[in-house]
């Protein structure tokens, strides 16, 4: 599948209806994923592997792995909404992707892959933490995206665990007006994917 198909398909996907602000549930771009999913195929890490989409809410990135050739493809959340929302999607894209709702913390799946959008601790400090840890714990790849200025934290975070991180990408990505507390129509950030092996 050419990045540019795999981007027109991810944008037929649901988004959540009425996401949660205490989750930070910001659908991710079909751009954005594409972008990054497409990378890591063309890196060896997506055909015939088993990848894992941690806080996956609408099941963005696993649908991505699958329709890229992913063997198996799994997502975790801990929102049924999200969950309900994933496996719908995963119907509608026809991919096999499997969904479930659990806490990060809970999840004891080893994959080759992991693919994350984690929540950037705006609402909750150092909400990130925990899904880097659990990322690094199941798998020796992880892309993973964060806002850009924490970035020198997140390599140091990953270098104290014993691991190597590298800046892959920066993104602008706009958030859009989602809750009550946003102030802007629109607002753009600039979202750094690290991979760490």
């Amino acid at each position: 599948m050419k990045k540019k198909d795999l981007e027109i398909a991810l944008e037929m996907l649901e988004p959540i209806s009425g996401p949660d602000a205490s989750l930070e549930q910001y659908p991710t771009p079909a751009t954005v994923v594409a972008d990054i999913v497409f990378e890591a195929y063309r890196n060896g890490d997506v055909a015939g592997m088993k990848v894992l989409d941690l806080g996956c809410g609408n099941g963005v990135f696993a649908i991505a792995a699958a329709l890229m050739g992913a063997e198996t493809s799994l997502g975790y959340d801990i929102s049924e909404k999200a969950v309900l929302t994933a496996r719908k999607n995963a119907l509608s894209a026809g991919v096999d992707s499997v969904f479930f709702v659990s806490d990060v913390k809970n999840v004891n799946e080893g994959a080759d892959t992991v693919f994350m959008n984690p929540p950037f601790g705006c609402q909750n400090r150092n909400a990130d933490r925990p899904f880097l840890d659990r990322a690094m714990d199941l798998s020796e790849c992880v892309y993973s995206m964060h806002k850009a200025e924490t970035t020198d934290f997140v390599i140091k975070y990953c270098e104290k665990r014993g691991r190597k991180a590298s800046l892959c990408k920066i993104y602008k990505y706009d958030i859009p007006h989602t809750f009550e507390f946003h102030r802007e129509t629109k607002r753009s950030i600039e979202i750094a994917v690290v991979n760490i092996r």
